[in-house]
């Protein structure tokens, strides 16, 4: 698609947003076009203006949206981690977030149901995950500029234990039901990096 106008742009997103609603209500397989048509008053043909493929160009939309909403719900405290204090608060709102989701999740539902092994699927799911890392090695930097883990402390390496534990424990959670796991990985991810700045201390 050509690059959009402002006002085909806002349009869009309308259309998107839209959409991401009734996923969140329904649940992708009880939406149609038909219902994203009715929803945000949308004719058909600019409908396949917008998705020429349809469904699928929709819902991967969608999904670039929910992938969006899933670093946007953990601000400010995800772009502002620079002491354990704020490590802290962000651990408590990606465990009120997911324990409020469970297995709702409105992101996995869509890349499900497009197809995990498309290429187009894991291209948003890499990029939510390379951007996720990005805040966190941004805050294990903070840390470290502040003495509070040692300089030769690798924010990539700790950035991507972090992230593994929370994504580990948020499967297990929409898998099982059981917040615990979650819970417990992200403080057992968080304690090795104070033991780190403890050991910088002595």
């Amino acid at each position: 698609m050509s690059a959009l106008t402002a006002r085909g742009a806002a349009t869009r997103r309308r259309i998107v947003e839209g959409a991401a609603v009734l996923v969140r209500e329904r649940g992708v397989a009880n939406v149609s076009l038909d219902d994203v048509r009715a929803a945000t008053s949308t004719s058909k043909s600019q409908l396949f203006h917008y998705f020429p493929d349809g469904k699928s160009d929709l819902l991967l939309a969608v999904a670039e949206y929910e992938a969006d909403q899933v670093l946007e719900d953990q601000q400010p405290m995800l772009g502002e981690l620079t002491t354990w204090g704020a490590w802290e608060a962000w651990r408590e709102r990606v465990i009120e977030k997911y324990d409020a989701q469970r297995e709702t999740c409105p992101l996995s539902a869509l890349t499900a149901q497009l197809g995990r092994a498309d290429p187009s699927t894991r291209r948003v799911i890499s990029d939510l995950y390379e951007r996720w890392h990005g805040h966190l090695a941004a805050g294990v930097r903070a840390l470290r500029e502040r003495g509070e883990i040692p300089r030769e402390a690798d924010p990539d390496q700790a950035a991507t234990a972090v992230l593994t534990a929370l994504a580990g424990g948020v499967a297990i959670l929409q898998a099982t039901g059981r917040l615990s796991y979650l819970e417990v990985a992200l403080s057992e991810a968080l304690a090795a990096l104070r033991r780190a700045g403890a050991h910088a201390v002595a």
